[in-house]
C-alpha cells in the first residue's frame, strides 16, 4: 500500500519533509501540500511533483478525499487546531513539536483522541529514532549497565535565531532531552530545577543563557541537562547514562577525521537538521509504516503533553530557583501504563 501523505507548512521543516517523503522514504508518495505563503507552497508542491495539490487552506488539505496521512509542520501556534481536524477526520497525523503551545492545549488534543477511541497523533520527537540513542536504550533495556542513577545532557545551538524568546529555550530545545529521557528511562519527570548561570556576553539581553536544568524522575533518577543556545561553534548534543554497573553514552555522529599541520579536527555540525537527518528519515519511515497498517507508533499525544507539562514546571521554576514539581492529568488507558 502506498500512504498519500498532504503536508501543512513549507517552511524550513515541511519542506525537509516533502523532500525526504519524495526521495528518501519507501511506500510514500506526497499528494498535497498547503502553506500560509502561497508563493512558497506552491513552489514546493511544483518540486515535489506535477500532480501534487495546492491547497490554500489547511483544512481543506486535511478533508481531500485523497489525502490518507498529514504532517504537520506549520507555526507552533496551528498545531493544536491542525492536529484535532485530522483527530476528527479519522487520519494519522506525524505533528511536529510542540504538539500545542500549553499543556492544557495538548490535553484537548489528548481528549479527542481518546473519544475517537485510536491513537492517530504522533508526535515529532525525531531523537527516539536516532540510531544512537536507540542503541543507548537497548544497551540500558538489557541490564548491560545495570538500573540507571544518573543522567548528563547537553544541548548546544550555534546561535539563537532572531525570534527566539525567553521561553524557547525550555520548549523548544530542552523539550527533546525532557522527551528522549522520559522515553529512556521509562518514568515520568516529577521535579524539577532551574539555576542560572553567568550569561554569556553572545546571548541577547531577553535571553538568559546558558541554564542549567536539573530533573527528577518518578524512579529516582537525577538528570542535568545544559541548555546553551548560543555556543557558537557548532550544534552540539550529548547524553549519558550512568548505571550501578557502567555507563553509555550517545555516540558521536559519523564524520570526516582531518589530520593536518600536526593537528586532528572533525567538523561539528551547523545545525539540527544535518546531525538529525536521518532520525528524521526514520521516523517518516516508521510513522508511513505505521499508517500502513492502520497502527500508531513512537511519540504519543500523551508524550507531546507530558514534555509540554515538563517545560512549563521550567518555566515556573526559573523565577527563584526553587525546585517544581510537575503536575501530570491522569494517563488515560489509550496509552498504556
Amino acid at each position: 500500500m502506498t500512504v498519500r501523505v498532504g503536508v501543512v507548512g513549507t517552511g524550513v521543516m515541511g519542506a525537509d519533509h516533502v523532500r525526504t517523503l519524495t526521495g528518501g522514504v519507501a511506500g510514500a508518495r506526497v499528494v498535497a501540500v498547503s502553506d500560509a505563503d502561497q508563493g512558497r507552497g506552491r513552489a514546493v508542491a511544483a518540486e515535489a511533483g506535477d500532480e501534487v495539490v495546492f491547497h490554500a487552506d489547511p483544512v481543506d488539505l486535511i478533508g481531500d478525499a485523497g489525502v490518507d496521512a498529514v504532517v504537520v509542520a506549520s507555526p507552533d501556534h496551528t498545531h493544536e487546531a491542525l492536529a484535532t481536524a485530522c483527530v476528527e477526520a479519522g487520519k494519522p497525523v506525524l505533528c511536529e513539536k510542540p504538539l500545542a503551545a500549553t499543556a492544557a492545549d495538548c490535553l484537548r488534543i489528548v481528549a479527542h483522541e481518546v473519544a475517537k477511541g485510536r491513537r492517530l497523533v504522533q508526535a515529532g520527537y525525531m531523537r527516539r529514532f536516532d540510531p544512537s540513542y536507540v542503541d543507548m536504550k537497548r544497551a540500558l533495556d538489557a541490564g548491560s549497565i545495570g538500573d540507571p542513577v544518573l543522567v548528563h545532557c547537553v544541548h548546544r545551538n550555534a546561535r539563537a535565531l532572531h525570534f527566539f524568546t525567553p521561553e524557547m529555550p525550555f520548549t523548544s530545545a530542552a523539550v527533546h532531552e525532557f522527551d528522549v529521557v522520559r522515553w529512556l528511562l521509562s518514568s515520568e519527570i516529577v521535579r524539577v530545577t532551574v539555576h542560572r548561570t553567568r550569561s554569556s556576553s553572545r546571548a541577547a539581553a531577553r535571553l538568559a543563557d546558558p541554564r542549567l536544568l536539573v530533573l527528577e524522575t518518578a524512579a529516582g533518577v537525577t538528570v542535568d541537562v545544559e541548555v546553551f543556545v548560543n555556543a557558537q561553534y557548532g550544534y552540539d548534543v550529548r547524553c549519558e547514562l550512568v548505571g550501578e554497573l557502567g555507563t553509555v553514552s550517545l555516540a558521536l555522529p559519523s564524520t570526516t577525521v582531518v589530520r593536518a599541520g600536526g593537528a586532528e579536527g572533525v567538523a561539528v555540525h551547523a545545525d539540527f537538521r544535518t546531525r538529525f537527518a536521518e532520525a528524521y528519515r526514520l521516523q517518516l519511515q516508521a510513522w508511513v509504516d505505521a499508517a500502513a497498517r492502520g497502527e500508531a507508533c513512537g511519540p504519543s499525544a500523551w508524550d507531546g503533553y507530558a514534555a509540554t507539562a515538563v517545560a512549563e514546571a521550567c518555566l515556573r521554576a526559573q523565577e527563584d530557583g526553587t525546585p517544581v514539581e510537575v503536575e501530570l492529568a491522569d494517563k488515560p488507558a489509550l496509552y498504556g501504563t
